[in-house]
């Protein structure tokens, strides 16, 4: 079997989608898969090409067997719509460039990662050119999550986007949604598309807090060993809709104990910085992203994990892929995420606090909470990673996926 997978993002990038698809490529080559990937530069979130990557309009490497062919990728850290578009489009058109002159002639399934939604255009070229049959995986539903967002309100553009996606469903042999609720969405305007729910997992010998040491990341980041820490890793972007972290903190100050932690970059950092030096909040920290190997021993440290959404309908259906990570780390996790991640994780798992999305007084009673009750730490801690372990295990997930394309 021949897999190509397509992909804007992937390592040494990193973030979600690729640690995501990194794994599962890795675990379907080690099932006898012929996995070739065909992605950008590697240039996300700083919007700038790494070192070692610069001036290059195409690139071959391995990673780990992995063959892994780079085309090149318009960046800019312009954040307005039309630099948005150049940076998609660049790579739409220099995949389909590369893919048909540098990749083999025949593939049995392309796997197209989305968003950015606009690749699919590269992906229903490469598919008829390689004879492959197409597999469109939705990560986000997009555009309405632009476009509810308020990331994209041009009518025309919304118009073309949700056109094109309405295309790609109709032209794949399956649809994989990292949700249950994404393949709900999909069948529910396209009932004759065929889904597959393709969850997020976690490498459980990866992230095995009795095998990890400590990173010095409190000394490092003048946090005291005694300090509580509630962290928030990831993107600090619009969705997250991360001031109610800020506004929690204000109602903690009087527990200097209590630090809350946002770790990571993106585009909202700098308005949350300002917003720090106007609320005067002395219980704050930013710190910059750290590497997924880091990650681990910044875990080992923290006491409490937040993971928040804003409140949209929109994100009833949303999964953070964070959770996975921290539950495995048996760190307790204050859920700020309504509909199947609170039902997964809260109802079933019974390893999370929920908070009402975007609720100051939630979060900071939750906090309260945890840092006054020790037990309920440790018990979170425990359901946590025995939840995970059962239901999120990344080898069950691609030997299931696998099974799929078999069939």
């Amino acid at each position: 079997m021949k897999l190509l997978i397509l992909t804007q993002y992937f390592p040494p990038e990193v973030g979600a989608p690729q640690n995501r698809l990194f794994e599962l490529a890795l675990r379907l080559k080690s099932v006898g898969v012929d996995v070739t990937v065909l992605t950008a530069f590697p240039n996300y979130p700083q919007m700038q090409i790494y070192k070692g990557y610069e001036g290059k309009n195409y690139m071959f490497e391995e990673m780990q067997g992995l063959k892994v062919h780079r085309a090149s990728i318009y960046v800019s850290t312009d954040r307005s719509i039309i630099a948005r578009l150049r940076n998609y489009f660049s790579f739409v058109r220099s995949s389909v460039k590369i893919g048909k002159k540098h990749l083999e002639d025949h593939y049995d399934f392309l796997m197209c990662e989305s968003p950015p939604l606009f690749l699919g255009y590269s992906a229903m070229s490469l598919a008829k050119s390689k004879n492959a049959k197409l597999i469109f995986n939705v990560s986000d539903l997009w555009p309405e999550s632009a476009e509810k967002l308020g990331v994209v309100n041009n009518k025309f553009l919304l118009k073309m986007a949700y056109n094109l996606e309405a295309k790609l469903y109709k032209r794949s042999a399956l649809v994989t949604g990292q949700t249950q609720g994404i393949c709900k969405n999909i069948n529910s305007r396209f009932p004759s598309v065929k889904t597959y729910w393709l969850p997020n997992g976690v490498d459980l010998d990866f992230y095995d807090p009795s095998k990890i040491e400590t990173a010095n990341f409190r000394t490092s980041n003048n946090l005291k060993p005694d300090d509580f820490i509630v962290l928030y890793a990831g993107i600090i972007g619009i969705a997250q809709g991360l001031d109610v972290i800020l506004k929690a903190a204000a109602q903690l100050i009087d527990k200097p104990a209590v630090k809350f932690v946002l770790l990571g970059n993106g585009p909202e950092k700098e308005r949350l910085q300002q917003l720090k030096a106007q609320m005067q909040l002395t219980n704050v920290v930013f710190i910059e992203g750290v590497s997924k190997n880091e990650m681990r021993g910044v875990l080992k440290e923290v006491n409490v994990a937040v993971i928040p959404l804003r409140k949209l309908d929109l994100f009833l259906g949303a999964i953070p892929s964070k959770i996975f990570e921290n539950l495995a780390m048996k760190i307790p996790v204050i859920l700020g995420v309504d509909g199947e991640a609170r039902e997964l994780f809260v109802n079933q798992g019974k390893c999370a606090l929920y908070v009402e999305p975007e609720n100051k007084n939630d979060l900071a009673s939750a906090v309260s909470k945890l840092y006054e009750d020790k037990a309920l730490q440790k018990q979170l801690g425990e359901a946590g990673r025995a939840y995970v372990m059962q239901n999120f295990n990344r080898n069950t997930i691609a030997a299931g996926f696998y099974k799929r394309l078999q069939d």
